[in-house]
């Protein structure tokens, strides 16, 4: 039976036994079967390009398959055939390469194969947790080649509700870097990041201590709850406008001739720039130095080992959580901006 098929058609009355197949008149190769229980598929009708046999690939029952969707993919497959493709072999290695193509699949192929290689650890990190919190929850099952730029603004925006305008901004450059990641292994022909202006508004921080806090600051740092440890890498920061991850870090040998010409020397895998960098060391900072040392042992690396033992280093948001204690409003980062006034004296 050949009709144009309408949805009047396709609510055509069962046959009593068997099934009644109607082929669609508008689309070539599209058929509704409906069989004597009232059950409606679409399928496609066509010649297999080698063999020429006549195949049937399913397309979807119907109505939860609308016909508009039915012809659209009818259309797609007779493209299929032109090219010389049989739908039946597309749809089979799709679906056995859907695991690879979600979102998840790509997140984990970038991770390892970019960031792990090329990034600092604490910028891994930061992918790992922005991945984990705002774009896999969103994501992960996704077909990563279905995302548009719809999608991502949607995302971005939902960060942005939240306040978190920052953070959006740095979400949003990670979507991108992925996607880029994506066309570099042929997996996409577009970034769907392309030229999109980011949308959260950040306004960068001009917090400077006054002489007073850096008073209160220097004192404060050394009382409970902030261990000694952790304020001697304070006062450290502080003193030599280091990073926090450079102080928290520092090993026992990057520091030469503290009974001299005090130098601290730290290694370009260690800074941000990637190039090494030495720091002279004031008397203060080398007191500072000498004070630390004494809370260490023989076998000890680090000038501020974790309490922890692993031999390695405390963790750069202990030296954050200090500053919080000491409810100045401020962070690690904000020791490194400089204003006059003297020295606190220890």
């Amino acid at each position: 039976m050949r009709v144009i098929l309408t949805d009047s058609a396709c609510k055509t009355k069962p046959p009593r036994t068997g099934r009644l197949e109607i082929a669609d008149l508008r689309q070539a190769g599209l058929v509704l079967r409906v069989t004597s229980n009232g059950a409606r598929s679409f399928a496609f009708r066509f010649r297999h390009p080698d063999t020429r046999k006549t195949l049937r690939a399913t397309i979807g029952p119907y109505p939860a398959t609308s016909l508009e969707a039915a012809r659209k993919r009818a259309r797609e497959m007779a493209t299929q055939v032109a090219d010389g493709k049989n739908p039946i072999e597309v749809r089979t290695v799709e679906r056995q390469s859907a695991p690879t193509r979600t979102f998840q699949a790509l997140a984990d192929r970038y991770l390892i194969e970019h960031a792990e290689r090329r990034k600092r650890p604490r910028s891994i990190e930061a992918d790992k947790r922005n991945l984990r919190i705002y774009i896999l929850p969103k994501w992960a099952a996704r077909d990563f080649r279905t995302i548009r730029r719809a999608d991502i603004i949607e995302l971005i925006e939902g960060i942005i509700s939240t306040g978190k305008h920052a953070t959006a901004n740095r979400v949003h450059s990670l979507i991108s870097k992925l996607f880029s990641f994506a066309i570099d292994c042929e997996l996409l022909e577009a970034n769907p990041c392309a030229r999109l202006k980011k949308r959260g508004v950040e306004h960068p921080r001009r917090r400077v201590l006054s002489d007073e806090e850096i008073a209160f600051f220097w004192n404060g740092c050394m009382r409970k709850p902030v261990t000694v440890q952790v304020g001697l890498a304070l006062r450290l920061a502080l003193l030599t406008a280091a990073r926090a991850s450079e102080v928290a870090q520092a090993s026992k040998d990057e520091f030469k001739n503290l009974d001299g010409e005090a130098t601290w020397h730290i290694t370009g895998a260690r800074t941000k720039n990637k190039h090494d960098h030495a720091i002279p060391l004031a008397p203060l900072a080398v007191q500072t130095v000498k004070a630390a040392l004494e809370l260490t042992s023989d076998n000890d690396g680090y000038l501020f080992p974790s309490r922890l033992g692993h031999g390695k280093p405390i963790d750069r948001n202990a030296l954050l959580t200090a500053m919080k204690r000491l409810g100045l409003n401020a962070s690690p980062h904000d020791l490194r901006r400089r204003q006059g006034g003297a020295r606190p004296s220890p």
